[in-house]
């Protein structure tokens, strides 16, 4: 059994695929875990990474914009530029509490290319309140992983008359 709940909670660690691919696989693999456990270790993995990615991604980013290796230089000045680009616009919207309630959002609706990672990532580009960031990050996976399981147990339900 710990071996399953490592699988789900390894998964849900994953950047791009997180939460939004653990349930998913762990409910159609029918890994023989309750739907709750299934949800709670999604949730615990998905959240592992962001303090993680809060306090160094920036760091990382800086550090990879000033090496001399031109794709990898690249590729992290596109992230940084990027990154502030889309926060100015978003803090412009949306004032100090739109952007947390917006952050929020980012993360719980699951669709390709949202996600704790990605919402972490901006975040720490634009320094936002650690602890705020937290709670809208926090809230959002939860929120993601109910909607993930809801959609898991019916897809499965209507396809294998489950």
């Amino acid at each position: 059994m710990l071996g399953k709940i490592l699988i789900v909670l390894f998964i849900s660690m994953v950047p791009l695929i997180e939460l939004r691919g653990a349930i998913p696989v762990a409910v159609g693999m029918d890994l023989g875990l309750p739907e709750w456990l299934v949800l709670i270790t999604a949730i615990i993995g998905n959240i592992i990474p962001v303090p993680i990615i809060y306090f160094f991604a920036r760091k990382v980013l800086t550090w990879g914009s000033e090496r001399k290796w031109k794709p990898f230089k690249k590729f992290c000045d596109f992230c940084l530029k990027k990154g502030e680009k889309g926060g100015k616009k978003l803090l412009e919207k949306t004032g100090n509490y739109g952007t947390y309630f917006a952050l929020f959002l980012f993360v719980a609706i699951p669709i390709p290319g949202t996600g704790a990672w990605t919402g972490t990532l901006a975040a720490s580009i634009l320094n936002l309140d650690f602890k705020k960031t937290m709670i809208s990050i926090i809230a959002g996976i939860i929120t993601a992983g109910l909607i993930m399981l809801a959609v898991s147990l019916g897809l499965f339900k209507v396809l294998f008359g489950g």
